[in-house]
């Protein structure tokens, strides 16, 4: 079962100016905003890279080392290419729990006060 869509909002909001955009964006609120962003987003994404590019390299270079038999026909390259699936899921979990917890209340601080509401 579906659940429908709320109807659209018949409330008229101002059209901030490119000058109000502007000086949004030269603001403190706004440099924190990207701050918050950037100090999570882009560790994560150089140790995610780091990770998947150790697991190409050990299985182009280490092949005796990823064809370790670890329990039955289990061996180390599978185990890090299933965990390339879980670092993926985890790392977009915990960017989901940051943004809701600390970017999103930010960015919609923003918004109201340029659509004003504030």
């Amino acid at each position: 079962m579906a659940a429908e869509a709320p109807p659209p909002s018949t409330e008229r909001h101002k059209l901030p100016t490119p000058e109000e955009f502007t000086e949004v964006q030269e603001s403190a609120e706004f440099g924190e905003l990207r701050r918050s962003h950037r100090s999570f987003a882009f560790p994560l994404t150089v140790a995610f890279i780091a990770w998947y590019l150790l697991y190409v390299l050990l299985s182009n270079y280490a092949g005796g080392f990823m064809g370790t038999e670890l329990f039955g026909n289990i061996n180390v390259a599978f185990v890090f290419g299933v965990l390339q699936f879980v670092t993926t899921f985890l790392i977009a979990w915990w960017y989901s729990r940051h943004a809701a917890a600390k970017l999103d209340p930010k960015a919609e601080a923003i918004k109201t006060r340029m659509e004003g509401g504030a």
